[in-house]
């Protein structure tokens, strides 16, 4: 799909980890980075986290019109 990177990295602070995944299965069902990041989310995050839990998230996401002319 034009216009994504095609990847997402996901960083742990608590473990020092980075991994990097494909967008592709998140791409054609939402749109957009914030659509995307509210799946992620949805997917990593459970239900009663606190905003200072370690398995919260901070998500940084462009939308779809990031990076285009004009």
């Amino acid at each position: 799909m034009f216009g994504y990177a095609g990847r997402i990295l996901k960083i742990d602070l608590s473990n020092r980890t980075a991994e990097e995944l494909p967008t592709l299965d998140y791409a054609g069902k939402f749109l957009g980075g914030k659509g995307i990041a509210a799946r992620l989310y949805w997917d990593e995050v459970p239900p009663r986290a606190k905003a200072f839990d370690p398995r919260s998230a901070i998500i940084f996401s462009t939308g779809p019109l990031a990076g285009a002319p004009g």
